[in-house]
């Protein structure tokens, strides 16, 4: 059997600007706030250099502004950049103008950081759905060959039930192609479960993680795994008047994922998004949806 190549991700962001903490934390305070993402992106880099793999990292456009060098070492190191917004704006909440508007003030702060104009794009928090098919319009002017920000779950921050489970090609109403690729999802009794990334990746047990991905890969599909570099900082500044839910959310299980992301980077071959996209514009395309 052939092994099946997955993809790997990174959300190059800082511990502050999640959605998490929107209530907690202004956007007019992020310079204020001591930034981790340096220090936690180069431990990731160290790691992945170790077993030669190479990933798509989602450059969050403020990170590339304030800290060029990070994203030019990160290319420099033969990884992917994309784009994951400027001020990680959930698309959801916004309007087409400052949809357009923020996307372009990331592309543009990535190209000064690297040189590179990026070909896929990430929405913070996973917040394309149904409710904004306008979006893939706009990222096709823009330049984008791919999209990954479809999550087919239900959430209370984000998230598309009915969504599209599998990589596909879309045909927009301009005729231009965008590719996405949605969060990985397992179906168990008609309900979509979240694995492989982000807090499902922390809080499942690995044998969980593992078993789910195998039997993504049994059936000949990618596991889209992601990471946040502020997930592996044992380190996180603890901020007052969280609820539970929220310390839970943005603190639990930290300890445990560099770990966990050793053994999957030991176990799967993996590739960055970028380059299972081309792979699959040199086949015969089965899988167009017109949007």
């Amino acid at each position: 059997m052939t092994m099946i190549t997955n993809i790997l991700t990174v959300d190059l962001e800082d511990w502050f600007v999640v959605e998490n903490l929107k209530g907690n934390i202004d956007y007019q305070e992020w310079d204020e706030l001591p930034s981790r993402v340096v220090g936690n992106t180069e431990r990731l880099l160290e790691l992945f250099s170790q077993y030669n793999v190479r990933a798509t990292f989602f450059v969050l456009g403020w990170v590339a502004d304030r800290f060029p060098h990070l994203v030019s070492n990160i290319a420099h190191n033969g990884h992917e950049i994309a784009c994951h917004s400027f001020r990680h704006l959930m698309v959801s909440s916004v309007g087409q103008d400052v949809f357009r508007s923020d996307t372009e003030m990331a592309i543009q702060a990535i190209k000064r950081a690297c040189g590179i104009a990026p070909m896929g794009y990430r929405a913070p928090s996973w917040s394309i759905n149904s409710s904004t098919p306008w979006a893939f319009e706009i990222l096709a002017q823009l330049g984008f060959m791919y999209d990954s920000s479809i999550f087919p779950v239900k959430h209370d921050i984000y998230g598309d039930p009915h969504g599209p489970r599998e990589i596909f090609r879309m045909r927009l109403e301009s005729g231009r192609l965008l590719y996405e690729i949605p969060a990985s999802t397992i179906n168990i009794l008609g309900k979509n479960l979240p694995v492989c990334g982000g807090g499902y990746l922390r809080h499942s047990p690995l044998w969980y993680t593992i078993g789910i991905m195998k039997r993504l890969n049994n059936a000949g599909k990618p596991a889209v795994v992601y990471v946040h570099p502020w997930e592996f900082d044992n380190e996180l500044p603890r901020l007052k008047g969280l609820t539970m839910f929220q310390k839970y959310r943005q603190y639990g299980a930290i300890p445990n994922l560099l770990r966990k992301l050793d053994r999957l980077l030991n176990e799967f071959e993996f590739c960055p998004a970028r380059e299972y996209i081309d792979k699959l514009t040199r086949k015969p395309i089965g899988f167009e949806r017109n949007v």
